[in-house]
C-alpha cells in the first residue's frame, strides 16, 4: 500500500521505517525541513536501537520524507496521523492533531480516489470520532464512512525496543468508523502473518492504549509502594519479596517438563526509583483527567502518579543517611535516559534527583552513554559536569547514584573495588548484588 505518515517523531518515524521494511511504500511528512533532510540522508533525528540501520536500508527505496503534506496525501491511499499530544496539566493538547486533520481534509476535498485517515497518536476515547472526523468532513466537504475512511490504530512500542515491537508485535489493534475503514487497516497489516489482530470501534481502540499503559504504570507504583514499606519495616529486602511473588505459577507458568516461563511483564513488578518517558506519566495523567470529566474519580491512578512523583526523592534520602549535609559532596549520577536503549530523558527520575543535589550544593558529575546530549540541554553551564565515560564520572566521587539500568553499569563493583575510601553506591534500579560493593544502599532494602 501507499502510506503517508504525518509526524516523524518517535512513533511516526518508527512506524514509517518499519512499514517500509514490511513492503509498503511510505512517505514521512514533517514541517521541519532540517529533520526531513536528515531522514532523506539516512540520519534518524532520534535514537532508537536498530532504527538507523533500517532507515538507511529503506530510504530512497520504499521510504522517503517530505515537507509537502498535500502531495504526500495525493500520492497515497492511507494517512497515519502520528503527531504529538502533550499533556498540559488538564487535558491532552490536540492542536497538532487538529492542524494535520484539517490539512489532510483539504487535500481529500480534491482527491477523486478513496482515502483513509488513521489516528496513530495516543488520544483519549472519543477524539477520533468527535474531533478528527468532524474536522475532516468540514475541510473536505465530504462524508466520513462514505467518501473517505477514518480509523484509529494505537501503537504499543517500548522505547529502546520499538523496532522489535513493531516488526514482531504481540497484537495489532485498530478501530474504524465503517467496514471499509477496517478493511483498509486489515490490508495494511496483512503482512503481519500469525499476529492476533483486534478490530473494533475507534473509541475502544483509544481506550485499549490508555488501559495498557495505565496497568503497567500501576504495577510499577504498586511495587515501589511495597518497596518503601519494606524499607520502613526493616529486615526485609524487596527483591526477595518480589522474587517470591514472581514464583506464583499464575505469573510465571511452569511447563509440563518443569521449565518455568518468565514473562517480560514481571519486570514491571520490581522496585526502582520510578517510571518516566513520554508515555506512562502523560497517559496516566490524561486518563485521570478524562475520567474526572466523565464524572469518575480515578482514585487508583491518582495514587499511581502520587507514588511515582515521590519515588526519586527516596534516592536523596538514602544518600543523606551517609551525608546529611550535601554541600560540597561529590556525587556521580549514572544514567539520564528514563530507560536503557533510548535517548529520551522526558520525566526521567535523574532530572529531579540532579536538581535536588544541585540545590543542596552537591558537586554533580553525570554520565549517560546515549542521552547525555539531551541532559546537557536541561542543565546549563556551570552546573553538572558531564563526563565521557563511567570512569571519569566516578573519579573522586563520594557517592554514586545509579538511575538508568544501562548494562555497562553492572561492572561498577569491579571499577570501584580498589578505591579508598569506598564511595556509597545508591542503586535506584536494584541492578547490582547488594553484597558486591562495600557501602550499598538500594530502593526497598
Amino acid at each position: 500500500m501507499k502510506v503517508s505518515v504525518a509526524g516523524t517523531g518517535y512513533v511516526g518515524l518508527v512506524s514509517g521505517v518499519c512499514l517500509a521494511e514490511k513492503g509498503h511504500e511510505i512517505i514521512c511528512i514533517d514541517i521541519d525541513p532540517v529533520k526531513v533532510d536528515k531522514i532523506n540522508q539516512g540520519i534518524p533525528p532520534i535514537y532508537e536501537d536498530g532504527l538507523e540501520d533500517l532507515l538507511k536500508k529503506n530510504i530512497g527505496q520504499s521510504l522517503s520524507a517530505t515537507t509537502n503534506l498535500r502531495q504526500a496525501v495525493l500520492d497515497t491511499d492511507i494517512s497515519l496521523i502520528a503527531v504529538g499530544t502533550p499533556f498540559d496539566g488538564n487535558e491532552i493538547d490536540l492542536k497538532y492533531i487538529k492542524t494535520v486533520a484539517r490539512q489532510i481534509g483539504e487535500v481529500i476535498k480534491d482527491k477523486t480516489t478513496y482515502h483513509t485517515v488513521v489516528v496513530k497518536s495516543t488520544v483519549v476515547p472519543g477524539t477520533t470520532d468527535e474531533v478528527v472526523l468532524p474536522i475532516l468532513e468540514e475541510a473536505s466537504g465530504k462524508k466520513a464512512g462514505v467518501d473517505f475512511g477514518v480509523g484509529m490504530n494505537p501503537e504499543f512500542l517500548k522505547e529502546g525496543e520499538a523496532i522489535e515491537d513493531f516488526m514482531y508485535p504481540d497484537r495489532i489493534v485498530y478501530g474504524g468508523v465503517n467496514d471499509k475503514s477496517i478493511q483498509v487497516l486489515q490490508e495494511l497489516y496483512a503482512v503481519f502473518e500469525g499476529v492476533d489482530q483486534l478490530a473494533t470501534n475507534c473509541r475502544t481502540a483509544e481506550m485499549i492504549k490508555y488501559t495498557a499503559n495505565s496497568l503497567l504504570a500501576t504495577m510499577i507504583s504498586f511495587s515501589n509502594e511495597i518497596a518503601n514499606l519494606c524499607t520502613s519495616t526493616g529486615g526485609i529486602d524487596v527483591t526477595e519479596v518480589t522474587r517470591g511473588v514472581h514464583l506464583d505459577k499464575r505469573l510465571t507458568p511452569i511447563l509440563e517438563d518443569g521449565t518455568r516461563i518468565v514473562p517480560s511483564f514481571t519486570t514491571y513488578i520490581e522496585a526502582g526509583c520510578g517510571f518516566g518517558g513520554s508515555c506512562f506519566p502523560k497517559d496516566v495523567k490524561a486518563l485521570i483527567a478524562y475520567g474526572k470529566k466523565q464524572g469518575n474519580s480515578m482514585q487508583i491512578l491518582d495514587s499511581v502518579i502520587a507514588v511515582n512523583e515521590k519515588q526519586p526523592a527516596r534516592l536523596i534520602t538514602l544518600l543523606q543517611k551517609h551525608y546529611p549535609d550535601l554541600k560540597g559532596v561529590k556525587v556521580a549520577v549514572l544514567g539520564y535516559a528514563f530507560k536503557p536503549g533510548t535517548d529520551d530523558i522526558r520525566e526521567s527520575p535523574a532530572l529531579p534527583v540532579t536538581q535536588t543535589l544541585l540545590d543542596a550544593g552537591a558537586v554533580v558529575q553525570g554520565y549517560d552513554p546515549i542521552a547525555q546530549h539531551e541532559a546537557q540541554k536541561v542543565f546549563g553551564e556551570g552546573t553538572v559536569t558531564f563526563c565521557p565515560d563511567v570512569d571519569t564520572a566516578i573519579a573522586g566521587a563520594q557517592a554514586i547514584i545509579i538511575i538508568t539500568r544501562w548494562a555497562e553499569f553492572k561492572a561498577l563493583p569491579e571499577m570501584i573495588a580498589s578505591l579508598d575510601p569506598q564511595p556509597v553506591v545508591i542503586d535506584g534500579r536494584r541492578m547490582l548484588d547488594k553484597h558486591s560493593v562495600a557501602i550499598y544502599e538500594g530502593i526497598g532494602l
